[in-house]
């Protein structure tokens, strides 16, 4: 009897990446539907930055005509909420928010976060911090036992660069300028490599009293309330 010979036939590896990409972001269109649950009937919505949210900022236009509008955390968030007709307001005007929704980079089982890769750090700490509840949306992956793997970026002034880099190796890291890129605040990032951070609220206040820096993507002295999490298997909820 000839042996039986099997054909396997492998999608070219553009189409692969087609496919997980379009899962993640499968994966990411169900934690921020998840995160409507937290939106009540006449909120002003804090919304951060990212991949993530701008599936939540798309599932927040199908309920637009529940909330009284937005406060937003970058200009391409704003961008995108007035796309759909959403209010965006000055946080001045707004006051205290009862809720900002927004993702991580990283996030650990105690709800610390580091954020910033998309350089809007700065106004996303002070959304959150304005915030009576901030709800994290991430997909399963930003879960790490220990923040640090993500590079962890530092918003600095421009002509402070060099002297905030010396203090960064000086606290252990490897900080790499960001260049070319400009935050919303006209200022410039240096990513930290190399960390193993096991004190995060005391890594954030060292960093941050460094001459120079506007702040640093560590949230761990205001961390997240809930964090909601999508896997294949559902989205799965922490809570501080």
């Amino acid at each position: 009897m000839a042996p039986v010979r099997l054909r396997v036939h492998y999608a070219p590896i553009s189409a692969q990446i087609r496919y997980f990409r379009m899962t993640q972001d499968e994966l990411k269109q169900r934690v921020a539907m998840a995160a409507l649950a937290h939106v009540e009937d006449g909120m002003v919505v804090g919304v951060g930055t990212g991949s993530t949210v701008n599936f939540f900022i798309d599932a927040l236009a199908g309920i637009k005509g529940r909330i009284d509008g937005a406060v937003s955390s970058s200009e391409a968030s704003t961008a995108r909420l007035k796309a759909h007709g959403i209010p965006v307001f000055d946080l001045n005007a707004a006051g205290p928010l009862p809720l900002y929704v927004d993702g991580a980079d990283e996030a650990n089982a105690r709800l610390q976060l580091i954020k910033g890769g998309g350089a809007a750090l700065t106004r996303e700490k002070i959304v959150a911090g304005a915030s009576a509840k901030f709800v994290c949306i991430a997909d399963a992956s930003k879960l790490v036992d220990t923040l640090g793997r993500f590079p962890l970026p530092v918003e600095v002034i421009p002509m402070a660069r060099s002297h905030v880099a010396r203090a960064l190796l000086a606290l252990g890291g490897q900080p790499v300028w960001r260049e070319g890129v400009v935050t919303d605040n006209g200022n410039w990032i240096l990513d930290v490599h190399g960390l193993r951070i096991t004190d995060p609220v005391t890594l954030e206040r060292a960093i941050n009293d460094i001459a120079g820096v506007v702040t640093n993507g560590l949230f761990a002295l205001r961390p997240a309330d809930v964090l909601l999490l999508g896997a294949p298997e559902g989205v799965r909820e922490l809570r501080a």
